[in-house]
């Protein structure tokens, strides 16, 4: 072999002869304004939280009273409030029975993310599959209406129950049934939105399949399309859930006796009308109503991702 060709078989590619350059880590000289500004961060973001524990746990009720440090801890306002020994007034003339709030909060949020989840699956499935006329002149205006919130039509939704109420009383006023009707009259629109593009995801192939092997348009969403979207379903109904779990304005205009109160709306009896007098138990009880939704968290908390990101890649 000649020198020539030796030296040719032996040339080793530029890409392999290119030596690691060694990892080095930024100093922290140069990089201090970004632990700073992330401190800040963490600090305006727990400020409330700790506050809220430090009042929950601490013996004095007042608001004035109150710090970042309790100076005396104690359970009281857990107690009281879990065994109905607290008022919502300084006069003492309505009690507060917690656990019913909280029982109502529930009732009312689960069974609109129930029902608000099925009704966008539907309207999803048919912008997502079928071709119709004024099909996406209904997408967006599903969308548009949106920019409406329904508190701007308080008066007009409470006359509407009040008259309903008066031939029909379960749909009137004081109804956990007729918050949950009221709610889902905005069930559409965002939910239809992203179950609509996580359905688009799913091959229509399945579809065509099914039909072939003698399946009705019933059974392929119910048994093919439903069962593969689950993960957006979930992520629908949990933000259904913790919207209606935590809205005030339009159940405050709805329920007008203790018992039937949500639970935002039992714990704003505490600090209305002799404001800081009870913020001890507003703070126990704001503490509580932790527990419901993120027992709900870590329960689907292995849906949420996948629901969030694939109906934002094809839509």
């Amino acid at each position: 072999m000649s020198t020539s060709e030796h030296a040719e078989a032996t040339t080793i590619p530029a890409s392999r002869a290119r030596v690691a350059q060694p990892h080095h880590r930024p100093r922290l000289k140069d990089t201090w304004w970004r632990h700073a500004v992330g401190i800040v961060a963490i600090v305006v973001s727990l400020f409330p939280v700790v506050y809220t524990l430090s009042s929950a746990f601490n013996r004095d009720n007042s608001l004035q009273g109150a710090s970042l440090v309790p100076t005396h801890v104690t359970l009281h306002n857990f107690g009281n409030l879990l065994h109905n020994n607290v008022t919502q007034t300084s006069g003492g003339k309505a009690d507060a029975p917690y656990l019913n709030w909280i029982l109502n909060s529930t009732i009312i949020a689960g069974a609109t993310a129930l029902f608000a989840t099925m009704l966008g699956a539907f309207a999803a499935y048919a912008f997502s599959r079928f071709r119709f006329k004024g099909r996406r002149m209904g997408m967006v205006t599903l969308l548009l209406i949106q920019i409406f919130p329904q508190f701007a039509a308080i008066a007009a939704i409470y006359l509407l129950v009040l008259n309903i109420g008066n031939i029909f009383g379960p749909l009137g006023l004081n109804s956990l049934l007729a918050v949950v009707i009221v709610y889902l009259g905005g069930a559409l629109g965002v939910q239809a939105w992203l179950m609509k593009g996580f359905f688009d995801t799913i091959p229509q192939e399945l579809d065509e399949s099914a039909r072939v092997d003698g399946a009705t348009p019933a059974q392929i969403f119910w048994g093919v399309v439903l069962p593969l979207a689950l993960p957006v379903l979930v992520v629908v109904a949990l933000i259904s859930f913790i919207f209606t779990f935590n809205e005030y304005v339009i159940a405050s205009a709805l329920l007008q006796t203790n018992k039937h109160f949500t639970l935002p709306v039992g714990l704003y009896g505490f600090i209305s009308q002799n404001y800081g007098q009870h913020w001890g138990p507003f703070a126990a009880g704001s503490l509580m109503a932790l527990i419901p939704v993120t027992a709900l968290f870590l329960f689907l908390q292995r849906y949420i991702v996948s629901g969030l990101t694939a109906g934002s890649v094809k839509g």
